[in-house]
């Protein structure tokens, strides 16, 4: 009888962490989790920073939680690995300590620095024309965002002289905490094809000295690159002994979320595709082609398997959508509160959660929320338009549209938008015809349903899809530990568990309130940026 094997998977995400222990056998079962939250900061300008010591700190009482309720032993853990949010930008000293705080993937203050760096000179896209083709040959695919971590890099530079000063290494949110789990700086291959420093040309695998010259980056700055799979060394004492855990416990590269989520689907093998809706959202291919298409802004990503990418468009806000619809919309008129009781709540609560109550409110109103439309884009946007200033609105409200059809319409312009990105994705890299849907929303089987009807897709789901990142994070232990020996392996370590099938009854519907979504900003692109413009 085989012995059985635990890892510890560390998901951390926007706005908290999440700690999962998996037990490594036929499947990857889940034993048990734990879940601790942190704040943003909002700062003038588009500021959004955070404090790495939430990230520790929640690491810490997670997996004490997890290892008091499981009754294990820390010695039975073999490994651990993370999964982490991408394009943060955590600039360490040479005692690896934070020189300041982390800017989040969301923070937009660097417009000054991008428009110096990159929107000069005769142009394509609005992007320099020289710069633009130079990172797409090299690197395959360009920092054309404000959000993007290299921009926030020049940020510092410019604005916090003395802080910079003291910078040893650039590092992502996982690599941060993977360093002070090792006191090895490192950067997986994927979080550093998000600093669009990275050459990921077939044999290359390096950072650009070339790039960093042109862009102004202190090439001593970038840590060294390692695989997701890769044992980066053991745990400290130091680290050991506030986690909890055993000295020496082996720790694994992991991966950012965008690269993960899709391996903890079993999106693994070339042409599959798969779906997520956390707080942000995206659709992506695994492919071995390395591609962009720059006025759509989808590219081919570097993951977690050498020789693949994710072909990869970004939504910035999905079901952050859903939880302004929760804040905002579900009181009263669909009866969350009856007598100012929380129905949700106590011995007497009808369904296990608010969310649940919310989504069957809504399953008699008609498909297409009889022409009322939302646009998703509560924090700006990146795929298949780059515009932080856009923002959401709900399109076509009459005297009898009330809180259902506003809340189905929420769910439908999320969706909307993911078959915009897939149809436009799917004109380079073909598609699956089945696709994993994962991320908390897919906890859901009216979404589930809805995606499938809009998307004309087979939409399948797996056991806790919004653990879907934990889940990879430990995929890619088992990896490193030598307990399966191939990415093809994972596919059967994480089997499908609910499937549905498109309702051809309401193509139609979907068609033409689809057809209108696609036209909506950019008939409102001049009045987003009137409004929405910082200063």
């Amino acid at each position: 009888m085989k012995s059985k094997v635990y890892v510890l998977a560390y998901d951390i995400g926007t706005t908290g962490t999440k700690t999962c222990l998996f037990e490594i056998g036929d499947r990857l079962t889940l034993i048990n989790s734990a879940t601790q939250e942190y704040g943003l900061t909002l700062l003038e300008g588009g500021g959004v920073e955070q404090d790495p010591q939430d990230w520790w700190n929640s690491m810490r009482d997670t997996t004490a939680q997890v290892l008091k309720e499981s009754k294990l032993d820390s010695a039975e853990i073999r490994g651990i690995s993370f999964c982490s949010q991408m394009q943060g930008l955590v600039l360490v000293d040479k005692d690896l300590k934070p020189v300041r705080p982390a800017m989040s993937y969301m923070d937009q203050r660097a417009r000054e620095q991008m428009k110096k760096g990159i929107e000069h000179g005769i142009k394509i896209e609005g992007l320099n024309a020289y710069k633009l083709l130079r990172s797409l040959q090299i690197t395959g695919a360009v920092a054309g965002s404000v959000k993007d971590p290299l921009w926030k890099y020049k940020w510092v530079e410019a604005k916090e002289a003395e802080k910079f000063a003291r910078v040893h290494k650039w590092l992502d949110v996982k690599d941060y905490l993977t360093t002070r789990c090792t006191g090895r700086a490192t950067m997986t291959l994927d979080s550093a094809f998000a600093t669009f420093l990275y050459d990921s040309r077939p044999g290359k695998s390096r950072w650009h000295k070339g790039l960093c010259k042109m862009f102004g980056v202190r090439f001593e700055h970038l840590p060294d690159l390692i695989q997701s799979t890769d044992l980066i060394g053991g745990l400290t004492e130091i680290s050991a002994k506030e986690l909890g855990l055993k000295e020496g416990t082996a720790v694994f590269g992991g991966g950012g979320d965008a690269t993960l989520i899709g391996i903890g689907a079993g999106a693994v093998e070339e042409g599959d595709t798969h779906i997520y809706a956390g707080t942000s959202g995206w659709v992506s291919t695994v492919t071995k082609k390395r591609t962009v298409d720059i006025n759509a802004r989808i590219a081919s990503i570097v993951g977690a398997r050498a020789g693949f990418y994710n072909y990869f468009g970004e939504q910035e806000t999905s079901g952050k959508c859903l939880q302004w619809v929760k804040d905002h919309l579900a009181l009263d008129e669909i009866d969350v509160y009856l007598e100012k009781k929380n129905v949700t709540e106590g011995e007497d609560a009808v369904h296990e959660s608010l969310f649940a109550y919310l989504f069957e409110s809504i399953k008699d109103t008609p498909a297409g929320s009889d022409g009322v439309i939302f646009t998703p884009w509560l924090h700006g946007n990146r795929c298949p338009f780059e515009d932080p200033a856009a923002r959401g609105m709900f399109f076509n409200i009459g005297l009898d549209t009330g809180k259902r059809k506003l809340i189905r319409s929420v769910i439908e312009g999320i969706s909307f938008h993911k078959r915009w990105i897939l149809e436009l994705s799917h004109t380079k890299i073909p598609a699956s015809s089945t696709i994993r849907f994962v991320g908390g929303v897919a906890r859901s089987p009216i979404i589930c349903q809805i995606l499938a009807d809009i998307t004309g897709r087979t939409i399948e789901t797996i056991d806790h899809p919004q653990n879907a990142g934990a889940t990879g994070a430990a995929a890619i232990a088992a990896l490193g530990l030598g307990k399966i020996h191939s990415f093809e392996e994972i596919k059967s370590l994480i089997p499908s568990k609910e499937r549905w099938n498109p309702n051809p009854a309401n193509k139609l519907v979907y068609d033409r309130n689809f057809s209108v979504f696609k036209k909506l900003y950019e008939a409102n692109k001049a009045h987003y940026a009137i409004l929405n413009t910082y200063k």
